[in-house]
């Protein structure tokens, strides 16, 4: 049970999943940590320093069972993380402590461990990103025929399909995800670098063998699953790739909160719902309400990780020289919350996109209601190929429109601009076919074609690609 009596962060009680809150745990850092300061001691043998194999195999017989008591208390006394688990490790690895963290400077372990979470993060959004892809699919391609108004500027415009709708929320999802996968192609640890990032240290113990010192360097990087390491860094790795990936993140916000602010539209509209449980209440007073709860939650979280890049930027902009340490206190809560929140908005995502409900007829009663304005100049050129005057034409159904027009705004009666056409001599030779011609599937264009189309060459090869990784659902907690 939680201490109700302190401040509790949202993000890991109400919204993120487990998997990515244990990803930024102290427990993964502090482990990676020891995983780190191990390949350093390899290497460091395997180069002719003087580190024994008894010494390596007792810090690995004590990589995962940390000893955080004796963590907490070395740094209240040294007030120094890194120094702290230093002296916590060696206490359990006494032959070994002379050689744990040898050559090497905080950031070594610091920020290598950082650069490795938060590619495992990236990983994690990443299956999440395309599962919903995948959700969305599947609803674009069973609506993909279904007429639907269109809007600009939120004004009745040609009709389009409620698939096509969904295949642009995917284009704005699929830009998202080329934007991932080349950020973590590009993802590279900070290495074995030293204090200011001159290997100094190192080229001493080797005594001035820079070979050695590059050599350590790559050994050390693959033996932590890596290949690409920065070729010149100060103290830090460059804090320019932590405003990179607050950008990706940032982009995957922004295309949900589109989707939210069209699924709030449309659920006010009465033609599209997000899914709503049985004893789920929508007002505490008006008991009625179906309040679009998770698209609200998602485009509030949203709004959040859109605010974030910027702190990103002033944090890179303002490094000075090799480094300050005023990134440090900053970068334990903006990084964390960044994926927090954007995995929160994709389990919103998830849940929201593999159950909407869509009112068909809703959706249809919408469509007549504006279609007749929108049909005028199909029904013109109809009669003038049955030889009619098309200014004549123009005039009339100019005048039709405003009469039917001023009946819907100011009587809010239905529209009745079809029934003044087949009442109207003039539009004689359409007389009978009106309602072929309304056939709302005759305005909806190559929506059904370019949704077919826009999946099968540039969705379904992403999903091919990561088939070992769908299935997964959104989980709504609270």
């Amino acid at each position: 049970m939680h201490d109700t009596s302190v401040y509790e962060n949202s993000l890991l009680s109400r919204y993120a999943s487990r998997e990515m809150a244990e990803n930024f745990s102290d427990d993964k850092k502090f482990r990676l940590w020891r995983k780190l300061w191990i390949a350093l001691a390899e290497a460091e043998k395997e180069l002719g320093l003087p580190v024994t194999d008894a010494q390596i195999e007792e810090m690995k017989a004590h990589a995962e069972d940390i000893n955080y008591d004796d963590a907490r208390r070395f740094e209240q006394d040294v007030r120094h993380d890194v120094m702290a688990h230093v002296k916590a490790f060696g206490k359990q690895c006494p032959a070994a402590m002379p050689i744990i963290h040898l050559g090497a400077t905080s950031c070594y372990v610091t920020d290598n461990a950082e650069i490795i979470v938060i590619d495992d993060a990236l990983s994690l959004v990443l299956t999440k990103l395309v599962n919903v892809m995948d959700k969305l699919r599947t609803f674009a391609l069973r609506y993909k025929a279904l007429p639907t108004l269109g809007f600009t500027h939120l004004q009745p415009a040609q009709l389009t399909t409620v698939g096509k709708r969904a295949a642009l929320w995917l284009s704005d999802l699929e830009m998202d995800y080329h934007d991932l996968v080349h950020l973590q192609s590009t993802v590279k640890l900070r290495g074995v670098k030293g204090t200011t990032g001159t290997q100094a240290s190192f080229l001493d113990l080797f005594d001035g063998d820079g070979e050695k010192v590059r050599a350590l360097e790559r050994k050390v990087v693959e033996k932590l699953g890596y290949s690409s390491v920065y070729g010149v860094t100060g103290q830090t790795y460059p804090r320019k790739f932590d405003y990179n990936v607050l950008c990706v993140l940032s982009q995957i916000a922004q295309s949900a909160y589109r989707f939210s602010n069209d699924i709030r539209l449309l659920q006010h509209m009465k033609e599209v719902e997000e899914p709503f449980e049985k004893h789920q209440i929508g007002s505490s007073a008006m008991a009625y309400k179906r309040n679009p709860m998770r698209s609200e939650r998602m485009g509030s979280l949203a709004r959040y990780m859109l605010s974030l890049p910027v702190n990103a930027a002033v944090t890179a902009s303002t490094q000075w020289f090799e480094r300050t340490l005023d990134d440090s206190a900053n970068k334990r809560i903006v990084i964390a919350q960044a994926f927090l929140t954007v995995d929160a908005v994709l389990n919103l995502y998830l849940n929201i996109a593999e159950n909407l409900v869509v009112y068909e007829k809703v959706i249809a009663k919408h469509i007549a209601a504006e279609l007749p304005f929108m049909a005028t100049e199909n029904i013109m050129m109809e009669c003038v190929k049955a030889g009619g005057n098309r200014q004549e034409l123009h005039e009339r159904i100019r005048v039709l429109s405003m009469q039917a027009a001023r009946v819907v705004k100011e009587e809010g009666k239905d529209n009745d601009l079809v029934e003044r056409i087949a009442n109207d001599p003039l539009f004689a030779a359409v007389h009978g076919r009106l309602g072929g011609i309304l056939d709302a599937k005759n305005f909806i264009g190559r929506s059904a074609e370019q949704t077919e189309e826009f999946i099968a060459a540039e969705i379904d090869p992403i999903l091919r690609a990561h088939a070992d990784k769908l299935g997964a659902r959104g989980d709504v907690r609270v």
